[in-house]
């Protein structure tokens, strides 16, 4: 599962990158630096996993991981092909959700490729741009779908209906995720079409240092805008947030975060709604070996977590031994939650709820 960090050039998106990964793309003040996707493999920042790591004292911890993508600035035009925005669109499809990167800060030394700042008129240059792309796909399909449905394919018919909702509201300006359609509609015809506007996404409004703790104005009007997308907004100052991964020591970067007002990096903040919006949770198995956050889908069941570990376990599923995260916290071990009766033997049917320990018996 991918995140996409998109946006226009020169608005933060591969300094953020490099915040998020430590995987150093190149990042500079002129438009289109970063052409060819950069990825990174993201740790989730958990304060669970510490506590149990505190717990078990095992020989290694292993956190749960998301990936970003960089992808290179789009500008007006991107649709028809301009600034190579075929290929950057392609890059955007191939990922899950959508980290729209926008400018919310002055400063007369970084070149804004409009000539001012206004994050809300660059939200709208995007989607403009993603609405039209995916406006093409649901056209393409929607020429096809028309020919069956003239010969009285019922399935056809419905499917053309589904089509005409989604480019009547493209066309209004709308972007998929914002437009009604029922639910196993959605899931028969809309998400087989992989449109960029369904994906979920989150805005990221990139502040100054000053708007680091508190935001600004700026980062206001982007909330007002959005209020009726029931998409997310953070804020943070990428730039100081660049400036602190390059401290050498843990003790200098909680300095440099509390003299800000700050209890941790902006950028914690953003993996973990990255991974949420990927609808994604945690998982932990606990012992002396190694403590490890798994990931899974929201809803997973069981034997569908015991494939992440490997397919065998899925396979040959037995039963799972379940601890709540509370429960291993407040007892301190696994022998004392037994003891109290507290651990579950749960079957296929259970859904894995997010920070349950869990053992898995399989047979293969």
């Amino acid at each position: 599962m991918k995140a996409g960090i998109v946006g226009l050039p020169n608005v933060g998106k591969s300094t953020l990158f490099n915040c998020l990964s430590n995987a150093k793309a190149q990042s500079a003040n002129f438009p289109f630096c970063t052409i060819e996707p950069n990825i990174g493999v993201v740790n989730v920042p958990d304060s669970r996993l510490e506590k149990l790591e505190s717990l078990v004292s095992p020989e290694k911890v292993i956190p749960a991981t998301v990936e970003i993508v960089d992808i290179a600035g789009l500008v007006k035009g991107a649709s028809k092909g301009e600034g190579l925005g075929n290929q950057f669109l392609g890059n955007i499809r191939e990922t899950d959700a959508i980290l729209h990167v926008l400018r919310c800060f002055d400063n007369d030394n970084i070149v804004h490729v409009d000539g001012s700042v206004d994050p809300i008129r660059d939200k709208e240059t995007i989607d403009i741009e993603l609405q039209l792309k995916d406006l093409e796909s649901v056209d393409k399909k929607l020429d096809k779908v028309k020919r069956a449905a003239k010969t009285g394919n019922k399935d056809a018919q419905k499917e053309e209906a589904v089509l005409i909702t989604l480019k009547e509201g493209l066309e209004a300006g709308k972007s998929v995720r914002a437009i009604i359609v029922n639910n196993d509609d959605k899931i028969e015809y809309v998400k087989p079409l992989q449109l960029i506007t369904d994906k979920p996404v989150m805005y990221v409004c990139n502040v100054d240092e000053d708007g680091a703790v508190n935001g600004n104005s700026y980062v206001e009007k982007v909330k007002a805008a959005v209020a009726s997308e029931n998409a997310e907004v953070i804020f943070l100052a990428v730039g100081t947030e660049a400036d602190i991964t390059e401290l050498e020591t843990f003790d200098e970067r909680q300095m440099f975060l509390e003299d800000l007002g700050l209890s941790e990096p902006g950028s914690a903040k953003l993996i973990r709604g990255a991974y949420k919006l990927l609808n994604l949770e945690t998982y932990f198995t606990a012992g002396v070996k190694e403590v490890r956050a798994w990931t899974i889908p929201v809803g997973a069941t069981a034997p569908q977590a015991a494939g992440v570990i490997h397919t065998d376990f899925e396979k040959g599923f037995i039963r799972a031994e379940v601890i709540s995260y509370s429960d291993y916290i407040e007892y301190g071990s696994e022998a004392k939650v037994k003891e109290a009766g507290k651990m579950r033997v749960e079957g296929k049917e259970y859904t894995v709820k997010d920070g349950d320990v869990m053992h898995f018996r399989f047979n293969v």
